[in-house]
């Protein structure tokens, strides 16, 4: 018997996978990074005092938002901090939408949205985007919704929506646009939408330190917009949300801007070489603007198809990701790690796919 509420009963939770603890697979599976974080954070890391975990952390979290303030110019009040922005995504549905006000997004992107809509009971809809996986965003404005989401680049396809483009959406939106740029710092800061939460006060960017800052563990997110959505944000965030620990080393990270852009350019190098090799081998690849490539394995007689291919790899210790869901059936994710495990990678599947 359960004591669940009906709609509670529907939902079909997000795909998470087990952590590899013991470093014995290859994880490219969940877009993390595959390099350490700045030494300054794990110096920070080691040296915290016994406080950190006696007292409850800053609800206010003002070191952090006065970091990020800085960093983007802004000031505190136009900066709220979530545990990771998987937190503010769930909040963006309990403050801003219910039955009668609903949300659109693309489709596909990110599984975590439908789930949150559902967890809140909020009306969402899906406009499929093109046979690319390039956005329709006029057909989400016709969707006349009182909020439009939009992860850029979009995930799980890579592909990226200039500034431009964002800021004409959100000029022609009726409602809030909520522009998730969880991957931007692979695509380039001259695409992103936080300096028009300055111009409009119809929009919120969300941001994190789980991928180019290497901080997935730490689970710290933030979102940006006019003092007056944060402030909404803030009443339906959970109070305490964020350990002392975790925001001190985001703080941190974000001082070290040398280490990230340095990280990032490695990973963005890294990923065009090993595009390069699987176009060779003859996959369909999805431009991407990210940290991960969605692509379909070529479809040879005798050779793997998307979910073989996921289960091959994992017994040769390398994981990679598989949607099950309608227009990516055919297809994989694949993250970017190291030049070292792409290079192994790309020798597996080589002998998977050999050339025609």
């Amino acid at each position: 018997m359960t004591y669940a509420l009906p709609h509670i009963e529907q939902i079909t939770p997000y795909p998470v996978t087990e952590a590899s603890l013991d470093g014995s697979m290859i994880k490219l599976d969940q877009n993390e990074s595959p390099f350490p974080p700045s030494q300054q954070v794990i110096h920070l890391m080691a040296n915290l005092g016994e406080q950190v975990m006696r007292q409850y952390p800053d609800a206010a979290a003002g070191r952090l938002r006065d970091t990020i303030a800085a960093h983007y110019c802004l000031s505190r009040d136009c900066i709220v901090i979530g545990s990771g922005s998987s937190e503010l995504i769930t909040a963006l549905f309990r403050t801003f939408v219910d039955q009668r006000r609903s949300a659109v997004m693309p489709y596909p992107t990110f599984a975590l949205y439908q789930v949150a809509a559902e967890a809140a009971n909020a009306s969402m809809s899906f406009i499929p985007t093109r046979d690319d996986y390039t956005i329709d965003t006029e057909a989400l404005l016709n969707a006349d919704a009182a909020v439009i989401a939009l992860v850029n680049p979009n995930a799980p396809t890579g592909r990226l929506l200039t500034r431009d483009q964002i800021e004409a959406i959100v000029r022609r939106a009726r409602g809030l646009v909520c522009i998730d740029e969880a991957y931007m710092d692979f695509a380039g800061e001259e695409h992103s939408a936080i300096p028009l939460t300055q111009q409009y006060d119809n929009l919120v960017v969300l941001r994190t330190f789980s991928k180019a800052y290497a901080l997935s563990g730490a689970r710290i997110g933030y979102a940006i917009g006019s003092p007056a959505i944060i402030k909404a944000f803030e009443k339906t965030k959970t109070v305490y949300n964020v350990s002392s620990i975790s925001m001190a080393l985001a703080a941190q990270a974000m001082l070290d801007q040398s280490h990230m852009l340095t990280t990032v350019a490695a990973i963005c190098a890294t990923r065009d070489r090993f595009i390069a090799e699987l176009i060779k081998i003859g996959f369909d690849v999805v431009p991407s603007q990210t940290n991960f490539i969605l692509c379909t394995p070529p479809a040879r007689e005798g050779c793997p198809n998307a979910p073989q291919l996921v289960r091959l790899l994992a017994d040769n210790g390398i994981a990679i990701r598989y949607f099950n869901a309608a227009r990516l059936q055919d297809k994989v994710r694949i993250s970017i790690g190291t030049d070292e495990q792409m290079t192994e990678l790309t020798s597996l599947l080589r002998s998977f796919y050999p050339y025609a």
